[in-house]
């Protein structure tokens, strides 16, 4: 399943590098439209703090400390910057993967309860997915 799971990340991953380097209107990462409220830029935000929280400070020991909040406030953040972080994210996260036990209990309470790695690495590639999906739309609706 950590194979499997790094497989995962990592493609997805990729793919959001990908989104973001396709948008040809770097102004319109920071752009929303329609029912999404969130900009690509501000997701792809997101997705690396709570990966570097989620994965890398509970799971890795990085000491990475996050605040959700701000993926959110913060606006114009370079390109190459939101690049080289989810470049670091990929990084990151197949190293603590080679030593999560994934039927261990996770450190936080996770969904309301106690939970496996598993279950929370799993939660978070969907939810990874789900925005690499919203990124995908904004690119296609902006430009």
């Amino acid at each position: 399943m950590t194979h499997l799971l790094a497989q995962f990340y990592e493609r997805d991953l990729r793919k959001f590098i990908e989104e973001i380097n396709l948008f040809q209107d770097e102004g319109n990462l920071w752009k929303t439209h329609g029912s999404i409220k969130n900009s690509s830029g501000n997701l792809a935000l997101h997705i690396i703090g709570g990966c570097n929280y989620l994965i890398g400070t509970q799971l890795g020991q990085t000491g990475y400390v996050w605040d959700c909040g701000q993926d959110f406030l913060q606006k114009d953040v370079k390109r190459g910057e939101l690049v080289a972080e989810l470049e670091k994210l990929i990084s990151m996260i197949l190293e603590v993967l080679k030593n999560v036990e994934m039927k261990s209990e996770y450190p936080l309470i996770f969904d309301g309860a106690r939970r496996s790695n598993c279950y929370v690495l799993t939660q978070l590639a969907l939810h990874l997915n789900y925005h690499l999906g919203q990124v995908n739309y904004l690119r296609r609706v902006l430009e």
